[in-house]
């Protein structure tokens, strides 16, 4: 994910989910520690086709997540607390602070708390939108930051009963990331548009 400098992470006035939102934030939380496959295509002005990458998503307890590529390079992002460290096969490691990295805050916040089924973390970070066709559900995560929602605009989590089958991360400028989650990975097309991606995540697709 590439790592924009900003302002440390703010937020005001958090407004709480609505009740039928926590019900299904509450079902959501898993014991740590949590681990996902993911498949992720990364859509972005500057690139002819996206760049399609896989690996595990890990919760480790508390602040603490991982984020594992495999493939088209190894590579690792592990957050703990405000510190990340970036190891890429062939070089050193790296380490900074999560201030810099407003879709790593982002994606830590976001995923803590859905994982750990805390609705209040969730409500302090951004405002949640819920809505349900049949069986599935989609949450709607807008930054209550105005600096962080000019970087990371939106984020959809789209799911099925109590589990969550896709994560979409808006960037202000255009760009988009679909992240493919658990048996849904596998399904990564070769050549992944976007309108096939959301297709698979809400479900209109087999």
């Amino acid at each position: 994910m590439t790592m924009v400098l900003m302002l440390a992470w703010t937020t005001s006035s958090p407004a709480a989910p609505a009740p039928d939102a926590n019900a299904l934030i509450a079902s959501l939380g898993r014991p740590a520690p949590a681990r996902t496959s993911f498949a992720e295509a990364r859509f972005s002005s500057v690139l002819d086709k996206p760049l399609v990458s896989s690996g595990e998503l890990a919760w480790l307890g508390q602040d603490q997540l991982e984020r594992r590529v495999d493939t088209p390079h190894k590579e690792t992002a592990a957050i703990a607390g405000d510190k990340v460290t970036q190891t890429r096969e062939g070089k050193s490691p790296r380490s900074f602070s999560l201030s810099r990295a407003p879709q790593l805050k982002v994606l830590l916040d976001s995923f803590v708390a859905l994982l750990g089924g805390d609705a209040s973390r969730l409500g302090e970070a951004f405002t949640v939108q819920l809505d349900r066709h049949g069986e599935h559900w989609s949450l709607a995560l807008t930054p209550t930051d105005a600096k962080v929602a000019k970087q990371i605009s939106r984020i959809v989590v789209d799911g099925q009963g109590t589990e969550p089958r896709c994560m979409r991360m808006e960037e202000g400028d255009g760009d988009t990331a679909i992240d493919l989650l658990g048996p849904l990975a596998a399904k990564m097309p070769s050549e992944p548009t976007r309108e096939v991606l959301v297709a698979l995540c809400t479900g209109a697709a087999p």
